[in-house]
């Protein structure tokens, strides 16, 4: 068999030189930490640009959020600009600032022995990082300030650093167990540092290390427990001689942050630009679900409102309309129209019809549930023409307040739903209509309600 060597081989677009060796370039990208965390610093930075210019944010929960936005805007800086922070914690006097001046090299935090000394937050840029934009940051001891504010700044200095340094001198306590819980749930690389190691023998390490690493199991990886001495300290020590006499002298123990450095360095290399990155989008993405909540809890007050509008409307409409049963049809379409105004305040839009088919839904698990009141609601009705004078404002507006009550079950319901997304979720519309009527203390509200369309009764009678 011949082979026709005229005819040109297709070669698939996707597999032409290339396309293949662009591929490639990707898949070494992929290898390579510093394309990787470029990468991901990009995607970083265009997230929370897009967070902060999002002009669908109401300024109402721009101004409740502002100190959020604020840290956003100081990230996006600190992204931009390729910085990387990495934070202190722990106690007073368990050697904070003096770890970070060993690291610095030179004396920039305060190693006052004053308790309180350090109020906020502190940082210093650490020159040594090859690439620069290392800060190191000091903060208040953990036993400086009260529970609730060494929580706050615990978990707003946390969120906001790229890699965390607790530092403990002895068996970690209580206190510092639970803070460091705190920490470790912004999910920052953290690394603990047992400060004044020189007081240690080497048998006496090995077993606090033991101890250690079993109370932070789940919380910190084992290589990432570190001993340090953070100051030179002299010790007096006896030397006896050949002939028995004791002699007083000193012995100089030496700073010792080697295996710390060692270690930040490790972690640094490997993810540096990565580290700030995520760091960021976590930030980012919680705080886009707080201005989630925050948008949601917006827009329920203002669906509250127009719930409100729509129940006065339609109570009144029902209270003054003379004509039996047609005051019900009424009633339908201004529930209607109501849910057709919230369906657009949630930007889930909904005909006429479309609010007609759920109105049916919400009226028939009411019915289900609460067919007495309905049952008042046309008995109310039927009385108006029996009756005259003041038991006709009376019956009116006990008509009215049943009417308000209604509307404010459907539109809470509807309300509930389009939050929801158009959609009852798990529990159904009978479980949510239920819900809801729980929530209400139905009493109440007709009182209240009757007592206000009285009120606006007798002035329209003696006007």
């Amino acid at each position: 068999m011949s082979i026709n060597t005229d005819k040109k081989t297709q070669v698939p677009a996707s597999q032409t030189p290339e396309t293949i060796q662009a591929a490639s370039d990707d898949a070494e990208k992929l290898k390579d930490p510093l394309a990787l965390g470029e990468q991901h610093r990009q995607l970083a930075s265009e997230s929370l640009r897009k967070l902060l210019e999002d002009e669908r944010v109401p300024e109402s929960v721009r101004d409740a959020l502002k100190d959020d936005y604020a840290q956003v805007k100081g990230m996006l800086d600190k992204l931009e600009h390729g910085h990387i922070h990495i934070a202190v914690f722990g106690r007073v006097s368990v050697g904070k600032s003096s770890l970070l001046n060993a690291l610095l090299g030179k004396e920039a935090f305060s190693v006052s022995v004053l308790h309180g000394e350090t109020k906020t937050s502190n940082q210093q840029a650490w020159e040594e990082y090859a690439d620069g934009g290392l800060y190191l940051i000091d903060t208040p001891g953990i036993n400086e300030v009260d529970g609730e504010e060494r929580e706050r700044i615990a978990h707003e200095v946390a969120s906001r650093a790229d890699l965390l340094l607790f530092v403990i001198d002895s068996d970690i306590t209580d206190v510092e167990l639970r803070a460091l819980k705190i920490v470790a749930q912004t999910h920052r690389p953290t690394i603990l540092v047992i400060n004044k190691a020189d007081r240690y023998i080497a048998k006496e390490k090995a077993q606090l290390l033991d101890v250690l690493k079993e109370r932070t199991q789940g919380i910190i990886l084992p290589e990432n427990i570190i001993f340090t001495t953070a100051q030179e300290t002299r010790q007096t020590i006896i030397v006896v001689d050949n002939d028995g006499n004791e002699h007083e002298t000193e012995r100089v123990r030496p700073v010792e942050i080697l295996s710390l450095k060692t270690r930040l360095w490790e972690i640094l290399e490997a993810e540096g630009k990565t580290l700030a990155a995520l760091n960021a989008s976590l930030f980012a993405g919680n705080l886009s679900e707080e201005v989630g909540k925050r948008i949601l809890a917006v827009k329920h007050q203002m669906g509250e409102d127009i719930i409100n509008m729509y129940c006065l409307a339609k109570s009144l409409a029902v209270a003054v309309n003379p004509i039996p049963f047609a005051d019900l049809v009424a009633a339908a379409a201004i529930d209607g129209s109501m849910i057709v105004h919230l369906s657009r305040l949630y930007g889930l839009p909904m005909t006429t019809s479309e609010a007609g088919e759920l109105i049916k839904t919400i009226i028939g698990q009411l019915l289900i549930l609460m067919g007495t009141t309905w049952a008042l609601h046309v008995g109310a009705t039927a009385l108006k023409l029996t009756t005259g004078g003041l038991s006709t404002i009376v019956t009116a507006a006990t008509q009215g307040a049943v009417a308000w009550y209604s509307t404010l079950v459907v539109g809470r319901v509807a309300e509930k739903w389009l939050a929801n997304g158009k959609s009852w979720g798990d529990s159904g519309p009978k479980q949510t209509v239920q819900q809801i009527l729980d929530s209400l203390d139905r009493d109440s509200v007709i009182a209240e309600a009757r007592e206000e369309i009285m009120g606006y009764l007798r002035k329209t009678l003696r006007s």
